[in-house]
């Protein structure tokens, strides 16, 4: 093929997708500009996402042009929607300008070609404030996917709060295996899932004291040099808030979707809407809402409480046109089997909150599975 024929090739996968409030393809609609393609075939173009634009059109477009045969890898620059200027208060109590957020200022999630090269879907577990259960979701996700004959692995990606170790019942140190500068770390196993956390590798009441580089260091270690092997799922324990973990996650690897936890009171709510906001700006689809600490009923006499409120996961839900994947009852079972290392799908299957947890996780999958399998 001539320069002017791979072009030409690139240019019609992307007129193959379209803009959806617009009906014009990506090209026809002036989104793509300065397309490029050296002779390792690498390709790179910008893209000027629209505001109204769905979060995953920019993978519908690496998607494209990563299925032409010739093609080695696709890195796009995605310019965000502009916005008007932040009124921010300056250290004397007098108004200053501020940026706001402008086009760039979020950088563009390019994943490396061939890092988890073996690993079929990655999810990321995810929540807008810490307390509401977003690693209790991302343990029995995966153990329950393991128990149903998955190979699973699950990443302990909450730096600051690495609780995967005492709910999987784990206290060892994972193994360093290789040549000098060559050297993996072994995943631990428990449950059936192969695990990696920094709390494997910490003193018990050892605080985890760094800055942001260095957290985003300690990602690339753990989805690089780790020897995860093969894997139909792994799971991603993100750090609440919308800092650098979920950054730097997006821009190493392809992530499939994430999975937002809530509980039901407001406040929960309102940041999650705000992580949900964030994932969407780095073109991230998410899988659906799952509400935790939901509706408890009582052992003894059968009434139903909602302590933190009813309904708030599934309202947000409707409200931002998301699958809503389940609540998770307030349940002891889920305490005493944290507490005792243990993950509530396996040791109370048959607890509320343990049936919750599995319909949840098999939708979860089911959502990541089902897109593949169409392609």
């Amino acid at each position: 093929m001539s320069e002017v024929e791979f072009m030409q090739s690139v240019t019609d996968a992307l007129r193959g997708i379209t803009q959806p409030s617009t009906g014009r393809d990506l090209l026809e609609g002036g989104q793509v500009q300065d397309v490029k393609i050296d002779d390792a075939g690498n390709v790179s173009f910008g893209f000027q996402l629209g505001a109204e634009d769905p979060g995953d059109l920019v993978k519908a477009a690496r998607s494209a042009v990563d299925q032409l045969d010739w093609v080695t890898s696709v890195k796009i620059n995605v310019q965000l929607p502009q916005q008007a200027p932040e009124q921010a208060r300056g250290p004397g109590g007098g108004r200053s300008e501020g940026r706001g957020l402008q086009p760039g200022s979020v950088p563009a999630p390019t994943p490396k070609p061939g890092v988890l090269s073996s690993v079929d879907h990655v999810i990321a577990v995810s929540s807008g404030k810490g307390g509401v259960g977003k690693s209790m979701v991302a343990v029995n996700l995966a153990a329950a996917l393991a128990h149903e004959g998955l190979r699973v692995g699950l990443l302990d990606a909450d730096i600051y709060g690495p609780n995967v170790p005492r709910m999987f019942g784990e206290t060892r140190r994972p193994r360093v295996t290789g040549e000098k500068g060559t050297e993996m770390i072994e995943p631990l196993e428990s449950h059936g899932v192969r695990l990696m956390s920094l709390g494997f590798l910490l003193e018990e009441e050892q605080p985890a004291i760094m800055r942001g580089p260095l957290i985003s260091g300690i990602l690339k270690q753990f989805i690089e040099q780790v020897d995860w092997g093969p894997l139909d799922l792994m799971v991603v324990d993100m750090p609440p808030g919308t800092g650098d973990a979920q950054l730097s996650l997006v821009q190493t690897v392809d992530v499939d979707g994430a999975i937002m936890v809530t509980t039901p009171q407001a406040v929960a709510v309102g940041d999650v809407r705000r992580g949900v906001k964030m994932f969407e700006r780095v073109n991230t689809r998410i899988i659906g809402i799952v509400e935790n600490m939901g509706v408890m009923t009582c052992p003894g006499c059968d009434a139903t409480i909602d302590v933190f409120g009813e309904g708030g996961g599934e309202n947000l839900a409707v409200e931002m046109g998301l699958p809503f994947l389940g609540s998770v009852p307030l349940d002891p079972a889920v305490r005493l089997s944290g507490d005792a290392g243990t993950p509530t799908v396996r040791s109370a299957p048959d607890s509320p909150a343990a049936k919750a947890l599995m319909q949840i996780a098999a939708q979860a999958f089911r959502s990541v599975r089902v897109p593949a399998e169409d392609a």
